[in-house]
């Protein structure tokens, strides 16, 4: 896998726990300290997020890190 396939996957899997959870990229954003515009680029692959940004995103929605890498 590629850094952008792994990037892709990365963001659907967040879509997925957040849409599980009834929240919108706004509601992600303020519970991980993040705006709005930076979940929606990491949500569709569009850029490289630190791994400390990861944990605070696999924080907010209550999941290991791990879960982000599953298939």
């Amino acid at each position: 896998m590629n850094k952008k396939e792994l990037q892709i996957q990365i963001g659907q899997k967040i879509i997925s726990l957040r849409t599980e959870k009834g929240w919108s990229q706004s509601d992600l954003a303020r519970a991980c300290g993040k705006d709005r515009q930076a979940v929606e680029k990491i949500e569709n692959g569009k850029v490289n997020p630190t791994i400390y940004t990861l944990q605070e995103i696999a924080e907010a929605l209550q999941v290991p890190l791990v879960r982000f890498f599953e298939s």
